[in-house]
């Protein structure tokens, strides 16, 4: 065997292993989803935060996609100053959904006032997230705790 064929059938064999231990796993996906939305909220994107949220998005609270958005923008009006603080505790992967547990604290500014918005420096709000691989990409499709952060209660 030459020596372009040995290498060859190296490769071969080394390629799916490197794939395999670099290639991201869906956990590592999920979280980096909920970093980049927390930024997106925090730099007050609204399409960036609605681009991790699936189209198909209903919730217990009677939220969906379009509602969300718009509750969004009222959001983003009100504040300024947005700061997350979030800390994923769990999260199970099965068959093309999973379920994220996330405790959050939400600090922002409203004129001169400061101050917890979600949770407080006590104890973090508990959140859980419902999502769905769509089109290759994990979105969020159903979130329960929000009533407190979309209104008020």
């Amino acid at each position: 065997m030459s020596r372009k064929s040995i290498i060859l059938v190296a490769l071969l064999i080394i390629s799916p292993v490197i794939i395999y231990f670099l290639w991201p796993s869906d956990e590592a996906r999920i979280r980096k989803l909920f970093k980049e939305g927390a930024r997106a909220v925090e730099e007050e994107k609204i399409d960036e935060v609605t681009a991790k949220v699936s189209f198909n998005y209903s919730d217990d609270n009677g939220l969906t996609y379009l509602i969300l958005k718009d509750a969004l923008g009222r959001f983003f009006r009100q504040l300024d100053h947005i700061k997350i603080e979030y800390e994923i505790t769990a999260v199970r992967v099965d068959d093309g959904k999973a379920v994220a547990d996330i405790d959050v604290r939400v600090v922002a500014s409203s004129g001169a006032d400061t101050g917890y918005i979600v949770g407080d420096a006590g104890k973090a709000e508990k959140m859980t997230f419902h999502l769905e691989k769509e089109r290759g990409k994990w979105l969020v499709a159903k979130a329960e705790g929000m009533k407190k952060i979309m209104w008020g209660q």
